[in-house]
């Protein structure tokens, strides 16, 4: 077996975005021959691999890809190009509120959220509790998910991934919403995925920690590798480079 929980060949991503404004019904028509695409490579030709156990951070400008890399490991998007292969059940915290529905509760997204991530509702049923207590959400479990702030469904989203017990954990910028306390909660969280051995990949803004808690770092510019090794190497290449 390898010892890669991640392994990206060659990947690049194109999203096609279609350049066709019009304000009334015959323009649509007349031009529906005439669209205009342009192609934006969020990825070009990016190889990576990702040992078991590893914390790797993901640092670089908005665009640079970073999301888009998250988004291909968490079988979001498939590549244009090049082959990738995960190892392990995959937990994503990619976009507050993602895979919930607003009009069910913080309960019953729980529950839903966690078959979707592979677990038997029974045994999701069992941490029920569990999650809801993490997320200190007790008094708004049968509230609907459309009355709860950014830090409510940020908290709900961590603790249904933790709970879920996945071997690779993905991680993009949510841990910036909520207040210092929970954030503190989810570090040490963190910290616990990595003294069992689980794989994290994260996105972050915030240098120092990456600095803190990731093992390695890589550096995404205009969708390409131009920095990988060393966290504080990295983080200081990075910003020489953006001062």
């Amino acid at each position: 077996m390898s010892d890669a929980a991640i392994q990206l060949q060659d990947v690049s991503k194109r999203f096609r975005l279609a350049h066709h404004p019009v304000a009334t019904l015959k323009g649509a028509v007349a031009s529906f021959w005439k669209r205009r695409f342009e192609d934006l490579w969020a990825l070009k030709s990016l190889s990576l691999e990702v040992p078991r156990g590893q914390t790797l951070a993901v640092v670089g400008r908005n665009g640079s890809g970073k999301s888009t890399l998250l988004g291909l490991i968490g079988r979001i998007y498939l590549p244009t190009a090049g082959h990738i292969e995960i190892h392990g059940r995959v937990a994503a915290l990619l976009e507050l509120g993602a895979g919930f529905h607003p009009d069910l509760t913080g309960e019953q997204n729980v529950l839903l959220n966690g078959v979707i991530l592979g677990m038997r509702e029974r045994d999701v049923r069992k941490s029920l509790d569990d999650i809801i207590h993490f997320a200190e959400l007790e008094k708004f479990r049968d509230a609907p998910l459309r009355s709860y702030s950014a830090g409510m469904t940020m908290r709900l989203g961590f603790a249904v991934a933790v709970f879920t017990d996945p071997q690779i954990l993905l991680i993009d910028e949510v841990l910036a919403v909520g207040d210092q306390a929970f954030q503190a909660k989810c570090l040490r969280e963190i910290q616990r995925f990595q003294e069992s051995g689980r794989t994290i990949v994260f996105v972050s803004h915030d240098l120092d920690t990456v600095r803190r808690v990731s093992g390695r770092a890589i550096w995404l510019h205009e969708g390409a590798l131009r920095a990988d090794g060393d966290p504080e190497a990295v983080v200081k290449e990075y910003l020489s480079a953006t001062a």
